[in-house]
């Protein structure tokens, strides 16, 4: 047998992990080792650990880009996969001019990592058919996490087309998935928001035994920004007809992306106003029976070289968990 080559796994979320390890080819020759950060993945190769590097871009402590750009500053040497989200056109360019020697979009596709490792020059073994497969040291992996994962998917898209659409790159933070009391719910909107006054947009969707909205929030002092950007594809539409056009992209991209990873249906009512120049605080007085503990999940896209950033909110009732808990367990088993 060959000796067995350092291989590190660097993802943040451990529902990618577990995918990826399901994902590597059976047999091959691999020493593998994870990390749930950007540092701890860069510790790891400084360590001599990763010979080949499954890298994640979005991630907490560092991204991959600034792992990437740290490994071309100290010359360290290791063969960088990129597995990712973000699947933004520019994303893509600057993880390979920074190093990297591929990159995939998740969920990892089995052939498409075995084409990309032997790229790399690994050689497949040779393995009896009638022998087991090797026992791995699988992530245990929760539902939050899952889903996270499943969220994190959906928002690559969703950005993806975005940024097609404003013609920027957005700048993707790790998504948030808490079950919330809408007291709770309140504290999150105003840690996001402060005290600005703010316009929403919400969206409700239903079907497969799921129910919830969909919630877009903008800063009054953005509206204007935003409305500059999209009117190079809008012709003369008013401010409230851009936001409302620019929701159901951003909101029709993110569930779309949820429905075909979890196989469930969701029709979509129409974008309308849910407040327009109001504080969180109204805001959520308004409407706190719709939400009195709801399953919420926390995206705030932000774009670069604007001082724009918009929050996403996708509400599911209480009701929903049980069903998306059942489908996320499909995907972790």
């Amino acid at each position: 047998m060959p000796d067995a080559i350092p291989l590190l796994i660097c993802d943040d979320s451990g529902m990618a992990r577990k995918q990826l390890m399901r994902a590597m080819p059976r047999g091959w020759p691999f020493r593998i080792t994870q990390a749930d950060n950007g540092q701890a993945g860069l510790e790891a190769i400084r360590a001599g650990l990763g010979e080949i590097v499954l890298l994640d871009l979005t991630m907490p402590e560092l991204d991959g880009f600034e792992v990437l750009r740290r490994m071309r500053e100290e010359r360290l040497q290791a063969q960088v996969i990129v597995i990712s989200g973000d699947v933004q056109e520019e994303a893509i360019r600057r993880a390979l001019e920074l190093g990297a020697r591929s990159f995939i979009r998740k969920p990892a596709d089995a052939g498409q990592l075995e084409q990309a490792l032997l790229a790399l020059g690994v050689h497949a073994p040779t393995i009896d058919p009638s022998l087991p497969a090797a026992e791995l040291d699988l992530p245990s992996v929760g539902f939050r996490d899952a889903f996270r994962e499943v969220a994190n998917i959906a928002m690559g898209r969703a950005a993806e087309l975005l940024a097609r659409v404003l013609g920027v790159f957005i700048k993707l933070p790790v998504p948030n998935v808490n079950i919330l009391e809408v007291a709770e719910l309140h504290m999150a909107l105003a840690d996001a928001q402060g005290n600005r006054q703010v316009s929403a947009i919400c969206q409700g969707y239903i079907g497969s035994g799921i129910a919830g909205e969909a919630l877009l929030i903008f800063h009054d002092s953005q509206i204007s920004d935003v409305a500059r950007l999209l009117k190079h594809q809008s012709g003369n539409s008013s401010p409230l007809e851009l936001q409302l056009d620019l929701a159901a992209i951003v909101i029709g991209a993110c569930l779309n992306g949820i429905c075909e990873q979890l196989d469930l249906q969701l029709s979509s009512g129409h974008p309308m106003v849910l407040g327009q120049h109001c504080t969180i605080e109204e805001l959520i007085r308004v409407n706190r029976n719709r939400w009195k503990r709801t399953l919420a999940v926390e995206i705030s896209y932000a774009l670069e070289d604007h001082d724009i950033k918009f929050d996403l909110l996708l509400l599911f009732t209480e009701a929903s968990v049980q069903v998306l808990q059942r489908k996320t367990a499909l995907l972790i088993n």
